[in-house]
Formats: structure tokens, sequence, C-alpha cells
């Protein structure tokens, strides 16, 4: 079951239901890809159809920012907490560490991605990391990309984070359906977050909605862009969706 918001379809689940989905396609060895949808996301794909239907081909879209937590909610499913990826990387590990799954990184700085791998060790000592790999700042040549869907088959890897950024990554794990034999999760700035390489959001800020006023202090020219023009894009469009919806109700 999806819900639409402005075009793209959110799966309303939890961290439990999004972990167990994982690691049975994972055991199983099926090519997955699952995009954690936000703002930014939803604002890629609404200006961009082509994008639309990368994610909409997704096997699984959680909602990863508070604002699509509050649009399902008024669309019926009133329990609906955020599924957001950092969080559902720790969930998925913990996960895969308990059922044996070997993983795979790919994605991030080579210290990022290092120091990343390093805490979840320490956190988790049976975890197996069977692929880890930082690709550079620029497009893969046909051969390099043939190596790296080979090292992840000769790896034994179910599950491949992907931290590439939107929409990198999601185009990325699109074109690789099929040809990664694991469910390929894009989970973003989580690469950033559990290496430490940058801070996260106090939850409280996370819970009202308040981490993106967190982000921007921390890197105002990156993002200023995104949270200004594609937020204020979003609040407009989600309304007028939202207000279409109750009229519809209210005429029949």
């Amino acid at each position: 079951m999806t819900k639409n918001i402005l075009g793209i379809h959110v799966n309303p689940t939890s961290y439990m239901e999004a972990t167990r989905q994982i690691s049975t396609w994972a055991k199983a060895g099926e090519s997955r890809y699952v995009c954690a949808a936000n703002v930014h996301m939803v604002m890629e794909a609404y200006d961009a159809l082509d994008f639309r239907d990368i994610v909409n081909a997704a096997d699984l879209v959680t909602p990863d920012g508070m604002p699509l937590v509050w649009i399902l909610r008024r669309q019926g499913n009133s329990n609906q907490t955020r599924v957001y990826g950092p969080d559902l990387t720790l969930e998925v590990i913990a996960a895969s560490t308990a059922e044996k799954i070997p993983v795979g990184f790919y994605g991030g700085t080579p210290d990022a991605l290092d120091a990343m791998i390093c805490m979840f060790k320490s956190k988790y000592p049976a975890l197996q990391v069977a692929y880890a790999y930082s690709p550079p700042f620029r497009p893969l040549t046909v051969d390099e990309d043939a190596d790296v869907v080979n090292h992840i088959k000769q790896s034994g890897a179910r599950i491949i984070f992907v931290g590439l950024g939107c929409p990198r990554q999601e185009r990325w794990m699109a074109a690789h359906k099929g040809q990664v034999l694991a469910v390929m999760l894009g989970v973003g700035a989580a690469f950033d977050f559990h290496s430490g390489s940058k801070r996260q959001a106090p939850k409280w800020m996370q819970a009202v909605g308040l981490e993106w006023l967190f982000r921007l202090i921390q890197e105002p020219q990156r993002l200023w862009r995104r949270y200004f023009i594609y937020n204020s894009r979003f609040i407009v469009l989600a309304l007028r969706q939202l207000l279409r919806r109750e009229n519809d109700k209210g005429q029949r």
C-alpha cells in the first residue's frame, strides 16, 4: 500500500516493518532498492519526471522527513512515525548482525567510510562487512562500473548501504537493479552522521520538523537553496493537495 504525496508513492511503514522486509529480501538474494523520502527528494521528483519514475519504481519508499509524516497522518495513517534513513541504517545493521546477513557500503569519502565501519564494528563486533567502496566524485567509466558490480557480487554482500546523496544515489540504485543482487538502501547523510564527520540535529528538533534549520546553520552555502526554495514550494503544493483532497471528500 502506498500514499501519494505530490506524485511520489510513499509507503506508510515503520522501522520494524521496513527492517523485516529488507531482511527478507536480503536473505532471498533479491535485487531491490529502498528510498528514504524527504522534502528534497519529493521536490526533485516533482521537477523531473524521469527521477519521479525512479522513486516510484523503488520497492520501498519510507517517510524520512517529518512533513511527509504529517501528510500521511492527514491522509488517514494516524499512527505514522518517521522512518529516517540514519536510524533505519542502525536498525538494519542490528538485524543484519543478528541474522548473519553480510552487508556492504557504497559512497562517502574514504575517511568517512572507514570511520563509519569502525563505529559499526565496535558496536556490533559480529557484523559481517563484506564490501566497502568510496567512489570518485565523477561518473564511473563502463569498465569501472562493471568492476563495482563484480566486486559486490563476489563479496557476497546482501545489503548495500548507498550514501551518494539525493538524487545521485537513487539514480545509481535504479541503474543497478537486477545487476547488484542485494537490497540497496539509499541513506544519504547517514554516512556523514555515523562517521562523526557531521553532527545530527538534537532529537527534539527532529521531532518538531526543525532538523532542516540545524543543518542549514551548519552548511548555509550548500543548503540554502534546498531549504528556502524547495521547502517553500513544497508547503504551497502540499497544502493545495490536502485542500483538494478535503474538497473531494466533502463532495462525496
